[in-house]
């Protein structure tokens, strides 16, 4: 193989790095301190919202941002809220056309994961409550469903 060829290959070879990882915005509310500290019959109950996103933001560099909104509530009282806005810039290069928005909205929050439940859980444990550690996160999934709704919303429009 000559170094010609050889170069080719790298170039053509699909790559994912992460440049940097980010919190754009973290909030934490303990409404009801230090009374919500106190111990309780019931586990309150934790509605748990997320949500991705991602932007150029030049050639082959991305932004890609994962939002966690996490609220314990007890009846209709809010116990606490936690919310998250984590990023990544990620760099993706060689990837046919049609498989950039799987990696964007699959792999890329896949990677972030892991670090934005370990803010989410350390916020609530620095709270006074137990860390909430939020189950894995389908984003396969998720990108079907989103992108079943835009062909959906695609379809209403044009007729």
């Amino acid at each position: 193989m000559t170094n010609e060829t050889a170069s080719e290959g790298t170039a053509q070879s699909p790559s994912l790095n992460i440049l940097a990882q980010y919190i754009k915005d973290l909030s934490f509310e303990n409404p009801g301190a230090p009374r919500s500290l106190q111990s309780r019959d019931k586990a309150p109950s934790i509605n748990i919202t997320v949500n991705v996103n991602a932007n150029p933001l030049s050639g082959s560099d991305f932004d890609v941002v994962l939002s966690l909104n996490a609220e314990a509530k007890e009846d209709d009282k809010v116990i606490f809220a936690v919310e998250l806005v984590y990023g990544g810039v990620f760099r993706i290069a060689g990837f046919p056309q049609e498989h950039v928005l799987p990696v964007l909205f699959i792999e890329c929050p896949r990677l972030l994961f892991p670090f934005a439940r370990q803010i989410v859980a350390d916020a609530t444990r620095n709270g006074g409550f137990p860390p909430l550690m939020i189950d894995p996160i389908d984003f396969a999934q998720m990108f079907s469903q989103r992108m079943a709704e835009e062909a959906t919303r695609a379809k209403v429009q044009a007729n």
